[in-house]
């Protein structure tokens, strides 16, 4: 499809600090597009030139077919934005909030309007209850509404599913599953590698201003953490050193399991044979395919913890 969005050699410099370094990319339509990167990555920046917030120094950017410089007023009725801090009117009901919206952005919302807008979010139950008694996974879901006003091509959605609990976090990906599914296109930042995982078409790792990998779930996994590891939970120190004597490459994780890793499919049933032949006390033993996550830690050298994806 033809790309809606379309950056070659973007460059946000801030003093002697390239927040974002030569960036290229090309989000197709009708996809979820994924943004990662641990803290000072560039996507922050990258995502508020893109929504026209702040100019690039150096390097062009096109939304929906426009110069972000030179046409952002073509751009701007075009798109929809849940920042990462929305919190909706307290004392506004999720209806009135849409029209209010639609008005702040000239747009002719009526209730009915609003009310189908909810109905697509999934929120229409809640119509008419104030913003304050919306619960956390409600609160995200007017904001999304909002940024519906209009009908908007394409979304960015900044960490839509922060602070929800797991149904929460798991009924809105619903939400944006259907959004994708009307031809909108979503560019995504998350720091749940497993909902970029299980939502997007195609993902970006950024670290410090760069773009260092890009491709499908699929694809970063099978270049970068393509191995299946088995895991022999509790076989400990004993377990390592048995396996390290008989020739099997092993390492031990702090809470005392196992990994063995298997790069080569065809390996795997040799390596199962080897391993079954060996006694050893364990509370289970199971395989695992590699994951973004994995990815992640591979490119950028920090795990979730040590390296919150933001900025």
């Amino acid at each position: 499809m033809r790309p809606v969005i379309e950056i070659e050699g973007l460059v946000k410099t801030y003093g002697d600090l390239n927040a974002v370094d030569h960036l290229s990319l090309s989000v197709p339509g009708g996809t979820v597009f994924s943004l990662l990167g641990p803290n000072g990555a560039g996507k922050t920046t990258t995502v508020e030139i893109l929504e026209g917030l702040r100019q690039p120094t150096a390097g062009t950017a096109r939304v929906l077919g426009h110069d972000i410089r030179e046409d952002y007023a073509e751009i701007r009725g075009r798109i929809g934005v849940l920042p990462q801090d929305f919190e909706p009117f307290d004392r506004l009901t999720p209806t009135e909030a849409v029209v209010y919206w639609g008005r702040l952005f000239n747009k002719d919302v009526g209730k009915e309007d609003a009310r189908k807008i909810l109905e697509e979010v999934g929120l229409l139950h809640r119509a008419n209850l104030q913003g304050l008694r919306l619960s956390g996974g409600e609160k995200r879901r007017l904001g999304i509404a909002m940024s519906l006003v209009g009908q908007p091509e394409l979304l960015f959605l900044d960490e839509p599913t922060t602070g929800l609990d797991p149904k929460a976090r798991r009924d809105l990906w619903g939400l944006i599953r259907r959004l994708r599914g009307e031809g909108r296109t979503i560019v995504l930042t998350t720091h749940y590698l497993e909902e970029a995982e299980q939502l997007s078409d195609d993902v970006l790792i950024m670290h410090k201003g760069k773009a260092i990998a890009q491709g499908t779930p699929e694809e970063l996994v099978a270049k970068s953490a393509g191995m299946t590891t088995i895991v022999m939970r509790g076989a400990g120190e004993a377990g390592l050193n048995e396996l390290q004597r008989r020739g099997i490459a092993a390492e031990i994780e702090s809470d005392g399991d196992v990994l063995v890793h298997v790069a080569n499919p065809a390996e795997m049933r040799i390596v199962l044979a080897k391993l079954a032949s060996i006694e050893l006390p364990l509370k289970d033993m199971y395989t695992k395919r590699g994951t973004l996550e994995d990815v992640f830690l591979r490119l950028v050298g920090a795990t979730m913890d040590e390296g919150v994806l933001q900025g």
